[in-house]
């Protein structure tokens, strides 16, 4: 098959729709397909033309806030039509007005939703309204439409009374790396600090963390890893907490990346909203105990493997933080029950195994 994917920033970026799309990508290409994905070349290199197989094609956007991503879409999805790919893998709702244009083509489309995108903070009344509206051309557009949560899955059908596919995310197992980089660089031994790792925008919950700590009596300390766009005025006054108990060494991958997750103490997760957060899953993968926000989204992931508090409530993460740092044995417990139940649950293989699948019921219409 010939696959075009869209509507991601670029490739590599080890988070969010991104991660989806290389991880799935990359195991298609394996599979004898040939896959191109369009990019954003503020995001990746103009250099990089393939990465894991997988056929990058740089495309020009206005980069604002409102239109980086819908102008980058339209042209990606200009592109594809004059390609000669025969699927086109569109991802996250926002672009989701563009899923007709292929079919008029004889090209199937899949739209795939990452979360919904109304709900996040950063955007104003009008992007909002939007994006509200894009519900409907999510699950009406498209040939197929996938979502990667059943709490995702069952609003696009209540919606749309048409069938939805979930086709959930899925997670590498990993290997234990030793503390040699965050040794050096913060000071770090293993087990004593506590993890967070995302975008810093207000649905992802760090101020409730840093808030939460604070009134903690530990010696342990806090790395917030992740950044905002610069001079985004949330994330900076995040920053202003920096002390020697709260660390921000910015957005982290490759080796640091997987020495932060593999020494942690704990791993939290205060998120307002989600669709299924590939990073929660990464964590419990590297046998973190997780501490999340009790949205359906992130309950679906953990089940009974992990601890959760009440959603933006600092209080109740405060006594949860307090009764996982005075039980040691609670949290090897918990260690040990997420690795175990989320490389069980979330399988790369597998979610690929059903993407190629629809691709195929798509083809054989």
């Amino acid at each position: 098959m010939k696959i075009a994917m869209f509507g991601i920033k670029g490739i590599p970026v080890p988070a969010g729709a991104e991660n989806v799309a290389e991880q799935v990508g990359r195991r298609l290409v394996e599979r004898g397909h040939q896959v191109t994905v369009y990019v954003r070349s503020h995001y990746t290199p103009r250099t990089l033309k393939e990465y894991k197989g997988m056929r990058l094609v740089h495309l020009p956007s206005i980069p604002t806030k409102n239109l980086d991503a819908i102008t980058h879409s339209f042209l990606a999805c200009m592109a594809a039509i004059l390609s000669d790919a025969e699927i086109v893998h569109i991802h996250s709702t926002g672009n989701s007005i563009f899923a007709w244009l292929p079919r008029l083509f004889g090209k199937k489309t899949v739209i795939q939703s990452h979360g919904l995108d109304w709900q996040r903070a950063k955007w104003g009344y009008f992007a909002k309204l939007y994006l509200r509206l894009t519900d409907y051309s999510t699950v009406y557009f498209p040939n197929a439409t996938t979502a990667v949560s059943q709490k995702m899955t069952n609003h696009y059908q209540q919606l749309s009374h048409r069938r939805v596919a979930y086709i959930s995310n899925g997670v590498d197992s990993f290997e234990r790396a030793e503390p040699a980089l965050i040794r050096t660089m913060y000071g770090l031994q293993g087990n004593d600090y506590i993890f967070f790792a995302a975008r810093l925008v207000p649905e992802k919950g760090a101020h409730y963390l840093i808030e939460a700590f604070e009134k903690l009596k530990t010696d342990k300390k806090l790395v917030i890893a992740g950044d905002g766009i610069f001079g985004d005025p949330y994330a900076e006054e995040l920053k202003t907490h920096a002390s020697e108990h709260i660390v921000f060494p910015g957005f982290v991958r490759g080796v640091l990346l997987q020495e932060f997750l593999s020494n942690a103490y704990l791993y939290v997760l205060p998120s307002e909203i989600e669709g299924l957060s590939t990073g929660l899953l990464e964590a419990m993968s590297y046998g973190n105990c997780v501490l999340v926000s009790d949205i359906e989204e992130n309950m679906e992931a953990i089940r009974d493997a992990g601890v959760s508090f009440i959603n933006k409530s600092v209080d109740d993460l405060n006594s949860k933080l307090n009764y996982l740092l005075d039980n040691d044995e609670v949290v090897k417990g918990y260690k040990l029950k997420a690795q175990k139940d989320v490389r069980r649950r979330y399988n790369w293989e597998t979610v690929t195994d059903q993407i190629e699948s629809l691709y195929y019921s798509l083809l054989s219409q």
